[in-house]
C-alpha cells in the first residue's frame, strides 16, 4: 500500500508537517506512523527533519475517475497520523482523506495535551443537513454601528463555532482567513476536480464566508463568532483535518477577491449545494461546476452560470495583519525598501527554518535573495519561482507574524 496500486498508478500523495504552537515553531525527530484506517496496517513510520516536515509520502487511492461523478465508489482512501515525540502526548488524525492524483496535507500542532482528530466524510459523500436559504445581499441594519468597516476587509482570523448556533456547549476555534477556506474547500469538495471548477467553489466559499464578516451576521444576533461549522447555516468545517495542495494552491492566488455586483460593496452570499441530492435556482452546484469545467468553462463563467451574469469578481484592498500590500512582483534587479522588507522577514523566519539562508539587508534582489526565496517556497509548498509574487509576499507576511508573535 506504500508505494500505491503498481497495477494501475493511483496513488496520491500525503505532506505531514508537526508544530509546537503554530505554524512559526516546527517540530523536529517527531516520530510519525501513518496507518491504513480500515485494516490497522502500518504503512509507514519516519522522523520529522529539522523543518518539522517528512517527505512525501506516496499512498494508494481508488481511480481518479471516481471522483468525477456523483455516481461511482467512493474516490478517496482514508489514513490514521498519529504523531508521538517524548515530553508529548500523542496527536491522533484519523481518516486523513487520499485522492488519486492530488497532495493531502497534514499539520499536526503538538501540545502538552493528547489530541485526537476525527475526519468525517466530506459533504459530497457524507449525509449533512442542506443549507437553510437566506437572501444573498443582506438588508444591512440602520442605523448600525455593527457594520464596523465602510468596505469589505480580508480578516487576520475567522471564529467559527462548532457546531449550530444556538449550541451553547460547542466549542470556537479561530483560525487564519486562509486556514480557514482551505479546510471548508477540503470539507466541500474533491480536490482532484477540474482547476477551474476548484476555483469557482473556492471563490463562492470566500465571498460567503467575506458576507458574514461584513454584515456581522452573528455578533449583530449577540453571538461572539463568525460563522458555524453547520451546513444548516454556513459551511462544512472539521478542526484539525487535512488539506490538499491542489486547493490551497487556488487559494493562495484569489484570498482577496469576492463575487459581488457593480452597484453593491456587500460580497454576495454565494449560497451553494451539491446540484444531485439538493438543487435551487441562484445556488451554484458543486457537481454541475465541474461538468462545466470539462466542457472548458472558466471559473468565472461558472460563477456567472450559477449567480447570474451581472456578477463581478472585486478585490478586497486591504488585509488585515499584513503592513504592507502586496508591492507588484519583486524579482532579481528589484531595488528599495519592499525588498528590504522581504530580507528582514527571511531572516526572522530563517531563526525557526534554518534550511533558510539568511541575507544582508541591502534592498537588492540578487542571485542569493532569489535562492533564499526559492527556498522559502519550497519549504511552504509555493511554486518554486525565486520571486515573490502574489502568494509568496502574503505567505512571508503569514509565517513572518507567526515566528514573531
Amino acid at each position: 500500500m506504500a508505494n500505491g496500486t503498481e497495477e494501475t498508478g493511483q496513488y496520491g500523495l500525503l505532506k505531514v508537517n508537526t508544530y509546537y504552537q503554530n505554524i512559526g515553531f516546527p517540530a523536529s525527530e517527531i516520530e510519525v506512523t501513518v496507518t491504513e484506517a480500515d485494516s490497522g496496517s502500518v504503512i509507514t513510520t519516519l522522523r520529522t527533519d529539522q523543518e518539522g516536515q517528512l517527505p512525501p509520502i506516496r499512498l494508494s487511492a481508488p481511480p481518479e475517475s471516481y471522483a468525477q461523478s456523483s455516481t461511482m465508489p467512493r474516490p478517496f482512501s482514508q489514513y490514521d497520523v498519529r504523531a508521538v515525540q517524548d515530553g508529548q502526548e500523542d496527536a491522533v488524525i484519523s481518516n486523513v482523506q487520499i485522492y488519486a492524483g492530488s497532495t493531502a496535507i497534514q499539520n499536526i500542532f503538538l501540545t502538552a495535551a493528547e489530541e485526537t482528530v476525527m475526519i468525517p466524510y466530506p459533504t459530497l459523500w457524507g449525509d449533512f443537513p442542506s443549507k437553510i436559504p437566506e437572501s444573498a445581499i443582506k438588508k444591512l441594519p440602520f442605523p448600525s454601528n455593527l457594520v464596523v468597516l465602510p468596505e469589505p476587509v480580508i480578516p487576520e482570523f475567522i471564529v467559527v463555532h462548532d457546531g449550530l448556533p444556538t449550541d451553547d456547549t460547542a466549542p470556537d476555534y479561530t483560525l487564519r482567513f486562509k486556514d480557514y477556506i482551505n479546510n471548508v474547500a477540503s470539507s466541500e469538495i474533491y480536490a482532484s476536480w477540474n482547476r477551474e471548477a476548484l476555483k469557482a467553489n473556492i471563490l463562492a466559499i470566500i465571498s460567503f464566508t467575506l458576507n458574514r464578516v461584513y454584515t456581522e451576521w452573528y455578533r449583530s444576533k449577540g453571538y461572539d463568532f463568525t460563522i458555524t461549522s453547520s451546513t444548516a447555516y454556513d459551511q462544512a468545517f472539521v478542526y484539525g483535518r487535512n488539506i490538499f495542495q491542489e486547493i490551497a494552491d487556488i487559494t493562495e492566488e484569489v484570498f482577496t477577491l469576492y463575487v459581488s455586483k457593480s452597484d453593491i460593496n456587500q460580497p454576495l452570499f454565494t449560497q451553494y449545494s451539491d446540484g444531485i441530492r439538493v438543487k435551487r435556482e441562484g445556488w451554484l452546484s458543486q457537481w454541475g461546476s465541474n461538468d462545466l469545467a470539462r466542457q472548458g468553462y472558466s471559473a468565472f463563467q461558472i460563477l456567472q452560470y450559477y449567480y447570474g451574469y451581472d456578477i463581478v469578481l472585486k478585490e478586497a484592498r486591504k488585509v488585515q495583519g499584513i503592513p504592507i500590500s502586496f508591492p507588484g512582483v519583486l524579482q532579481k534587479g528589484s531595488r528599495g525598501e519592499n525588498v528590504r522588507v522581504v530580507q528582514r522577514q527571511i531572516n526572522a523566519i530563517a531563526k525557526n527554518y534554518p534550511l533558510i539562508p539568511r541575507l544582508v539587508v541591502d534592498g537588492i534582489y540578487g542571485d542569493k535573495t532569489a535562492q533564499s526565496v526559492r527556498v522559502f517556497q519550497e519549504v511552504f509548498g509555493l511554486p518554486i519561482t525565486g520571486a515573490v509574487n502574489f502568494p509568496t509576499w502574503y505567505k512571508l507576511s503569514d509565517i513572518f507574524n507567526a515566528v514573531t508573535r
